[in-house]
């Protein structure tokens, strides 16, 4: 049962488009920032949602590390392909306007691929893939991120959490939607646990001596430190296959620095050589396919669709009432919450005030009455 109060989507997506108004952030990309923030708790990831708008992004602004205005610089475009710097601007923006180009070049030739160096954090992975998947079209996307992650058989922080994520459109009423870290928890998730004054469960996170750490504010301050590091996917060593996440995450660190000669593993960091405050240098790729070019938008939507009916009904384990396909449980939190709003903790509710406490934005929230 939902104890926290719901906040209503029009009052979210005002406060935040105003707020980062304030911060400098031109509307019509604040409109595309707060959209993107929005759709994550629209679909119940709430470890980047708007929860994440104060210390990810305002906080970042004001630190001087993170621009407000974004100066999209394409730096290289083929018929199929475009390589862009965003100037250590919005992550969000940035990739918006790669995903309209991209969308639009597949649509002329079946396939498109986009590569952003210089950028910053871009919210919700899926957001990108599914402006794809609305408009009938195969999205692919991936960022680097700071280090987190241990390679295999290793305790140090060298590559992201490094999603790799995936978009289909089918024949039901939500689509394939597969947005996921290449670590076992994404430092968000971990966030969002000492938000909520909750241990962070255990062999998600190895300290260098090679143990294992539960306290979620400890694990926050450790990963800055670089004295801990995330798990990949299968966890520690081989056993559970682990170098299966560990070569994805480097699949996505390449993927999102060679194509656009960006920084990458140990130099995304938010300090210089002295210790300075300095913009992350993230870099971003996407890949948008249309199925037309194959055998056909509907035979495409129809098959994806029988497999993944033929997955939710196969035999389930003892107990279980339901399997699921990816995509799905989102789609159901989406029923629920489209006309509740999101629910905000107390964290975010302190940080909200804090915001407009600061910009002096003329708000009376739900949750203060």
């Amino acid at each position: 049962m939902e104890t926290r109060p719901y906040v209503q989507w029009n009052i979210i997506e005002s406060f935040i488009v105003d707020a980062f108004q304030a911060a400098g952030v031109p509307e019509n990309d604040a409109r595309i920032c707060a959209d993107v923030l929005m759709e994550s708790d629209r679909r119940g990831i709430e470890s980047h949602g708007v929860n994440r708008f104060k210390p990810i992004y305002i906080d970042r602004i004001n630190e001087g590390i993170l621009n407000p205005v974004t100066e999209y610089e394409i730096l290289k475009e083929t018929p199929t392909t475009v390589v862009a710097d965003a100037h250590d601007g919005m992550g969000m923006v940035a990739s918006y306007h790669m995903m309209k180009t991209l969308i639009e070049k597949a649509k002329t030739y079946g396939l498109a691929m986009g590569a952003i160096r210089n950028s910053s954090h871009y919210g919700i992975a899926g957001y990108w893939a599914t402006m794809a998947s609305k408009q009938g079209l195969i999205g692919i996307t991936g960022t680097n991120a700071r280090a987190s992650i241990a390679p295999t058989f290793g305790v140090e922080n060298m590559m992201g959490t490094n999603p790799l994520t995936f978009a289909f459109p089918t024949d039901e009423e939500f689509d394939f939607i597969l947005d996921c870290a290449t670590s076992i928890v994404q430092r968000g998730k971990i966030e969002y646990y000492a938000r909520s004054g909750k241990d962070t469960p255990k062999g998600m996170v190895i300290a260098h001596d090679g143990s294992a750490l539960t306290d979620s504010n400890e694990i926050l301050k450790a990963l800055v430190e670089g004295t801990a590091a995330l798990t990949p996917l299968g966890g520690i060593g081989e056993e559970m296959a682990g170098y299966k996440g560990y070569g994805y995450a480097a699949v996505v660190e390449i993927l999102s620095a060679a194509l656009t000669g960006g920084l990458f593993m140990k130099d995304l960091t938010n300090k210089d050589k002295d210790g300075n405050k300095r913009p992350y240098h993230l870099g971003h790729f996407f890949i948008v396919i249309d199925p037309e070019f194959f055998m056909g938008l509907e035979t495409f939507k129809k098959t994806t669709g029988d497999i993944l009916r033929g997955l939710r009904n196969s035999q389930k384990a003892p107990g279980q009432k339901r399997i699921y396909t990816a995509g799905e449980k989102e789609w159901d939190v989406w029923q629920i919450r489209k006309d509740k709003g999101v629910p905000m903790g107390q964290g975010v509710q302190d940080d909200f005030k804090a915001v407009r406490d600061y910009y002096h934005l003329d708000y009376i929230f739900p949750f203060e009455k």
